[in-house]
Parts: structure tokens; C-alpha cells; sequence
């Protein structure tokens, strides 16, 4: 191919690139183009995206074409070792044409591919590191200073994009979870309710619904103000998810009430959780080290998804009219749609 047609194909390529950016917050869409163009370029034998993670400190394979690609996937090693770790630390790229001899390689696959060369450049936002592209055994004319720049390019638009998913999704936490419990928002119940629903119709598993809201709340704030009851909410939270399992979901509904859904519990299932969670409540003193001392027992109703309530708007109703029906006759108890 003649070299201006060529230079015209890249940058089509990349003008597409660009453009996906702005018009795309698909991170694995754009990331597989770039991955497409890097193997069409450059030709290496193998070519990774490492992707940081800060929380451990560790670099982890998230997109990797070539031999190895599939027992690759998804493996971690220390941001500290490596190539691809030395060029993170650095900042900088590293362009290494005989690595055979190199003690800074790090041998995390099989060994099917025999390491001649390495190209690495960093990828970075806001000085914020989010990780590394890897090449190894490039086509020798890539150690150009020229294919470098464009590699940097490339690994601008990956970092671009990894950041741009990491904005939507706190974006999207932060449009289901409350601020002051760290539970799921009411806003967000009536879409795990559907799905939930959408889960029964496919597979007939059922699920449990607790409704329950917190007795003489009000006295909390009247006494000790609103810090503290905001506070007592967060720990009322914690009581919630330390006794339901992963996949069962904790709400803050609104003010003092909470929902707690239930995957896959009947009647059975969902008692013997909402009296985990009424025991915890009724042993556990708040605000003890502060000389408050204060006990906060809650009222709970109970109702199950088919016999209850067909719709979300039912199965919420039976829950809610239970909790009521608790309130009404003593409170600190669990009562069952009727």
C-alpha cells in the first residue's frame, strides 16, 4: 500500500476514534477499536490494556489480543512489577527493541510466546494514573519515534475513555443510592421490583419484601437534633446489611422507613430474616460512647411476591399496609400481608 494511502487510512482510523469518544460512552467499544488499530499497525505477537487498580495497587489485564489472550484475561499483578509497572511509575514510555535480557519482565503467561521486544506507554488523566498498553514483538519499524507518538495518542484516547466510563458510572451510582444511608434509593426499588418481577416470569423464582420503619424516630431528632439522627439512620443501615446477604437488596425508602427485597425467599426465608434484623436492632445501644444510649426497636410488615401482589405497586402496598397493621397493634413486631 503506498504510503499516503496508508497515512490517509490511519487517519480515518483515528479521526473514528476521536469521534467515538465524543459520541460513545461505550468504554469496551472504543477500547476494542483501539486495540483493533494498535494490531493493525503495529503487528505484535501479543498487545495488552492493563487497567490500575488503585485500591489494591495492582495492574490487571482488561483487554489482551493474541496467544495466552483468554487465560490472560482478568489477572492481576502488583503495579510495582513489571514493564508495564515500571512505565506506569515513570510516566513515560518504554521502548525496549532486545528484552531477552531484560530483568524487569515480568513472565505471567504461559510462556507460548517467546519476548523479544516491548513497547509500553502509560495512560493517564488529571495526572490520575488508569494504566498501561503493552505490545510485545511489534513490527520492527515501530521503535520509530513517529509509531511511538502515535501509540501515546492511542493510549490518550484508552485513558479518555476509561475515564469518561468511570464519571457515568459514579454518575450512576449516585443516581441510586441515598446520600445518607449508602442503601439503595425509593427511586431505584421500583427498578430492581421489575427486574425482580421480570425474574419470576422466567426462572419462577419468588421473592420477599420487607417494609419496616422505625418507632418513635421522632423523638431522636427532638432530643439529640438532626446529626444525630442522620448518623442513627447510617447505623440502622449497617444493621440492615450485616444481616442480608449479597444478593438481596437494602432501600432507604424515605425519612425512617426502609425495604429490604429478598431474592428468591417465601414466607419462611423472609420471617427469619426480619427477625435477624428486628433482634439486631432491639440488642444493639446507639450512640453508647457518647452517653446517648439510645434504642430504637422498628415495626415491620412482610409480603411475598406472587401471593401478595402481582405488580410492584401491589406487592409494595401488602408490605406497607402489614407495617402499618405492626404499628397499630403494640409496634416492635413483624406482621404478614393479610
Amino acid at each position: 500500500m503506498p504510503q499516503s494511502e496508508f497515512s490517509n487510512n490511519l487517519f480515518d482510523s483515528v479521526y473514528k476514534i476521536a469521534s467515538s469518544l465524543t459520541s460513545s460512552l461505550k468504554e469496551e467499544e472504543v477500547l476494542n477499536n483501539i486495540m483493533a488499530l494498535v494490531g493493525e499497525i503495529f503487528m505484535p505477537d501479543n498487545w495488552s490494556i492493563f487497567s490500575y487498580r488503585e485500591e489494591e495497587h495492582k495492574l490487571e489485564f482488561k483487554l489482551v489480543v493474541g496467544k495466552d489472550s483468554d487465560a490472560l484475561i482478568g489477572k492481576t499483578f502488583s503495579a510495582d512489577s513489571g514493564i508495564a509497572g515500571w512505565c506506569m511509575k515513570t510516566k513515560e514510555p518504554i521502548v525496549i527493541p532486545d528484552a531477552k535480557k531484560d530483568e524487569r519482565i515480568l513472565n505471567v503467561g504461559s510462556g507460548e510466546v517467546e519476548i523479544k521486544s516491548i513497547i509500553a506507554v502509560p495512560m493517564y488523566s488529571n495526572d490520575k494514573p488508569l494504566g498501561v498498553i503493552e505490545l510485545i514483538n511489534a513490527h520492527e519499524d515501530c521503535f520509530l519515534p513517529e509509531k511511538i507518538k502515535l501509540l501515546e495518542t492511542l493510549a490518550d484516547f484508552a485513558a479518555i475513555s476509561m475515564q469518561n466510563s468511570r464519571y457515568l458510572r459514579t454518575i450512576e451510582r449516585k443516581s441510586t443510592i441515598d446520600d445518607c444511608t449508602d442503601l439503595y434509593n425509593a427511586r431505584f426499588m421500583y427498578t430492581i421490583l421489575e427486574n425482580e418481577i421480570s425474574r419470576f416470569k422466567r426462572s419462577g423464582q419468588t421473592f420477599g419484601l420487607v417494609f419496616f420503619d422505625l418507632d418513635h424516630f421522632k423523638n431522636v431528632n427532638d432530643n439529640h437534633g438532626h446529626l444525630i439522627g442522620s448518623q442513627l439512620l447510617r447505623e440502622v443501615a449497617g444493621v440492615v446489611n450485616e444481616c442480608i446477604r449479597p444478593t438481596d437488596w437494602g432501600i432507604r425508602y424515605g425519612g425512617d422507613e426502609f425495604v429490604v427485597i429478598l431474592q428468591g425467599s417465601g414466607y419462611k426465608e423472609t420471617i427469619i430474616v426480619t427477625e435477624r434484623i428486628r433482634a439486631r436492632l432491639n440488642e444493639k445501644v446507639f450512640f453508647e460512647n457518647e452517653g446517648f444510649n439510645i434504642k430504637i426497636p422498628a415495626s415491620f410488615g412482610i409480603s411475598v411476591f406472587p401471593e401478595d401482589g402481582g405488580t410492584v405497586e401491589e406487592i409494595i402496598r401488602s408490605a406497607d399496609n402489614a407495617m402499618y397493621e405492626a404499628k397499630r397493634t403494640g409496634r416492635n413486631k413483624i406482621c404478614q400481608s393479610c
